[in-house]
């Protein structure tokens, strides 16, 4: 198509952090409209991309391709599977919820240092990285998504170091102290992975002599492309690293609970459902499309890291006093199911690991930013601090319900089709991961219900009394996700009709099928 549909849909967001950010200053409100209304014309543009894409096309679609860094054969080369477009639509959707919980978070707010919030470069920010992140998701040439990789930690670390979470038991100083230990935290560590991957892009580009994924998996499929098994094998834990560093997977993971602890909740919610999708993405699409078999080689050493990711998460969520830091250690034992899922090698695995991205990202938005509401009431993260929350805002108290049983994955909301999926597509290759990782229900199950009871039952605190309810603008926030979770949860084959083709084709770069059925399945008449 002429129209660059996938370039669009990744400046809408990008002019309109510009525009958003040369707002006057004593025009605030009006750059938060601003960006409300960018993020739902980008909405409406990624709507467009997933009703263009054709599951049963060509694999990479609506593609756009031109010379970037000709000397070194860089290209800005873009193209969507149907992993991409389902993170895009992912994308793309929450952002909008993002603005409007984080409508109050920036404005302008007098400190002990006389300092002042720029509400205009909060919401600026959210655009770029939105923009960013879309943009990785499109990117098929190897140089320019290791950019975007890097770039949107930039706007990141503002975020986290400059518009920290208002709801702090300590002084000013100290409060700024921990942001900006968070945000450096964050930028060191995904500084790290990113340094290595360069390593290993610039080591793919001497192998293969370019950094297009579809020309390289082209000449790897067709023998015109050569790679030591040692060369391979040291490039794609390169990949690996950097990509387990943005996942999180244990034992990189200890960046995200003070990022997500400091950080507003908005941002918490950037940062877990929308910027960590990107390491598990591109797992499927780099590590797996570039590497098929040192991917099949590190298979038993990564299952058992996700292993301990889900167990380790949920055990420590279970002992959390610190309700966002509990949401944070929930989230690294479900992007352990997402990496297990990815390297079960079973298409029943790796399309409950993309749906497990999706239904992630739209549960713990649910959760978090209802939690969020909550703490900006009260004034503080401690679970300690609630209680009998759910007599005087029965609303809020039935949302952060809904949020919590989205999280354990209970039947009948979207989430508990991608955990089912990925444990039986780990069962039929691995069964004793498979049993290890039910492990991890169980404890879902126990810090949810244990968090819940502790902050919404009980005798009425106090300090709680006067809590209001939900308000239209947070109704407005939490009720399309509550939505969402119960549509998806129920019919979910609008993205499986999306996923599975793209599934395949992963599938078929590491040259993997399904394992057979050890008891044959008998039809009626063989039976009698």
């Amino acid at each position: 198509m002429s129209f660059p549909l996938l370039t669009a849909t990744a400046a809408v967001p990008a002019v309109g952090a510009i525009l958003t950010a040369a707002v006057p200053a004593a025009r605030r409100t009006a750059a938060k409209w601003l960006a409300l209304l960018v993020s739902l014309v980008t909405l409406v543009l990624a709507g467009i991309v997933f009703a263009r894409f054709e599951p049963g096309g060509d694999r990479y679609q609506l593609t756009e391709s031109h010379s970037w860094i000709k000397d070194f054969g860089v290209r800005y080369e873009l193209g969507v599977d149907g992993i991409g477009v389902a993170l895009i639509a992912l994308t793309a959707l929450l952002i909008p919820f993002v603005i409007l919980a984080g409508w109050h978070d920036a404005d302008p707010l007098e400190t002990q240092s006389k300092r002042w919030r720029p509400t205009q470069g909060f919401f600026a920010l959210i655009l770029m990285v939105e923009a960013m992140v879309i943009l990785s998701f499109e990117a098929t040439d190897v140089f320019l998504f290791y950019i975007l990789f890097e770039a949107m930690l930039i706007p990141m670390y503002f975020l986290i170091g400059g518009f920290g979470d208002r709801a702090h038991s300590g002084t000013d100083e100290n409060a700024a102290a921990q942001r900006s230990y968070a945000a450096v935290k964050f930028l060191l560590y995904n500084l790290v992975g990113g340094l290595i991957m360069l390593a290993a892009v610039i080591g793919l580009y001497v192998v293969a002599g370019n950094f297009s994924l579809t020309e390289i998996a082209e000449a790897r499929a067709n023998g015109s492309l050569e790679m030591a098994s040692s060369t391979e094998k040291w490039l794609f834990l390169g990949f690996f690293f950097a990509f387990a560093v943005k996942a999180p997977l244990w034992p990189l993971h200890t960046w995200l609970p003070n990022a997500m602890g400091e950080a507003t909740a908005p941002v918490a919610v950037l940062i877990t459902a929308v910027v960590d999708k990107v390491g598990t993405f591109a797992m499927l699409r780099f590590c797996l499309g570039l590497f098929p078999e040192a991917s099949k080689w590190a298979t038993p050493a990564i299952v058992v890291l996700a292993l301990i990711s889900i167990v380790y998460g949920a055990l420590v969520a279970v002992g959390q006093r610190d309700i966002k830091r509990l949401v944070a250690y929930a989230s690294i034992s479900h992007f352990g199911f997402i990496i297990l899922g990815i390297f079960a090698m079973t298409s029943q695995g790796q399309s409950g690991a993309t749906l497990y991205m999706v239904n992630h990202g739209i549960s713990t938005a649910a959760l978090m930013l209802v939690a969020g509401f909550l703490i900006s009431r009260r004034g503080s993260r401690l679970i300690a601090d609630y209680g009998g929350v759910q007599k005087v805002a029965p609303v809020l108290a039935g949302t952060f319900l809904i949020g919590g049983l989205a999280t354990l994955s209970l039947p009948g909301l979207a989430p508990f089709v991608s955990e089912f999926l990925v444990l039986v597509g780990t069962f039929a290759r691995y069964p004793v991961a498979g049993i290890v990782a039910t492990t991890g229900i169980v404890l879902a199950a126990l810090y949810v219900l244990v968090l819940y009871q502790r902050t919404m039952t009980g005798p009425v605190k106090e300090e709680v009394r006067s809590m209001p309810d939900l308000r239209p603008r947070e109704l407005a926030v939490v009720t399309p996700l509550i939505a969402l979770l119960l549509f998806l949860g129920v019919f979910p084959k609008p993205l499986t009709d999306v996923v599975n083709p793209a599934v395949r084709h992963t599938m078929s770069d590491v040259q993997r099928t399904d394992p057979q059925p050890e008891v044959p399945v008998q039809t009626v008449e063989a039976a009698k």
